[in-house]
């Protein structure tokens, strides 16, 4: 009878040894946090263990962050599975389109284009500010249209508000 009683109890005290050495999912959080945190590229990951199953999700910078979470997990000991819902973040935009510069200049030749076309109409003068023919003087209506016809043929952007009608 004492024999039995002792044999029943070293059952009872294996039993509870097996099952108390199981690592608890508290345990294996606690590892798997460790690994993440260890390398920047998957630091922002978080995990969630239940039963040795780890679950993995936040947003990592790419795919490759993604993947090395995934053997981090895997890698440590007594995990029976990982669940990857990491995403990966989506890349930046485009940088926008640099604006055209302002102090862009007309070309020489479209310079002396419009210089050509203003040789015939006297008191006019004319500058050039960027992209811009400034004008500048006196003139009739048949020379201003000689004028816009000119500048619209030379593809030129103009500032005409100086110009003044002859009376």
């Amino acid at each position: 009878m004492k024999l039995s009683k002792v044999l029943f109890a070293v059952v009872i005290a294996t039993t509870i040894g097996f099952v108390s050495c199981k690592p608890k999912d508290a345990d294996l959080k606690a590892a798997i946090e460790k690994a993440l945190t260890a390398d920047p590229m998957t630091a922002a990951a978080t995990v969630d263990v239940k039963e040795g199953v780890a679950t993995l999700s936040g947003e990592l910078k790419d795919e490759a962050s993604k993947e090395k979470a995934q053997k981090a997990a895997t890698d440590v000991k007594d995990v029976k599975s990982v669940v990857n819902n990491c995403t990966v973040a989506p890349p930046p935009p485009p940088p926008p389109p640099a604006p055209a510069s302002l102090t862009t200049a007309l070309d020489e030749a479209t310079q002396q284009k419009v210089k050509d076309g203003l040789k015939d109409i006297k008191g006019v003068t004319v500058s050039f500010e960027g992209e811009k023919a400034v004008l500048a003087g006196e003139v009739s209506k048949a020379d201003r249209m000689k004028i816009m016809q000119m500048l619209a043929a030379a593809k030129v952007k103009s500032d005409v508000s100086k110009l003044t009608d002859k009376k």
